[in-house]
């Protein structure tokens, strides 16, 4: 793992690794192999030099019209309301790319608690189309507060837990691409 010191590389380390994850899930890799790394390691660089950008949020916009509607936590299809990733109590939009399907229950327990620590607590690494979608607002609202380039040592009051962001990911056969519907 390269030196990770700014809030920027952190995040784009991170993102890295998402498209790592995500290029091996779809693959069926049961483990990283050299071009998996190859990839986090590309796409790595490629944001860190401007060379490279973040996916747009129209994808993710449209996997959430394509996919079953559903908890974006557990999968639930019953007594679906909405939530907001980065909680409106905290600076989060109320946009849609900020809005994801949530049942009453993962919704009213995660209430206004960082997605990836409430997470953490219950045992769960999200899955890889949340994560993304996550990643990429956290990298939006850090570039419009010209933060990205601020030291982890003394991070900036932010509206999510930098300490939450994940610079280590499971191995692919223990990741899900998306939650898989329950009835």
């Amino acid at each position: 793992m390269p030196e990770i010191s700014t809030i920027g590389n952190l995040l784009y380390w991170s993102y890295a690794n998402l498209a790592m994850a995500v290029a091996a899930v779809k693959n069926q890799a049961t483990t990283y192999n050299r071009l998996h790394f190859m990839i986090r390691s590309k796409l790595f660089k490629g944001l860190q030099c401007k060379t490279m950008n973040v996916g747009s949020l129209i994808d993710d916009e449209r996997l959430k019209l394509i996919l079953p509607q559903a908890c974006n936590y557990c999968g639930s299809r019953q007594f679906l309301s909405i939530d907001h990733l980065i909680p409106k109590n905290l600076g989060g939009k109320d946009k849609g790319e900020n809005i994801v399907w949530a049942c009453r229950t993962c919704n009213s327990s995660k209430s206004d608690n960082d997605v990836l620590e409430w997470l953490a607590k219950k045992g769960q690494f999200p899955s890889l189309y949340l994560l993304r979608r996550y990643l990429k607002i956290l990298i939006e609202i850090c570039q419009e507060q010209e933060v990205m380039e601020c030291s982890l040592l003394a991070p900036p009051l932010l509206p999510f837990s930098i300490n939450a962001i994940p610079s280590n990911f499971p191995q692919p056969a223990e990741l899900k691409l998306w939650i898989v519907p329950i009835e």
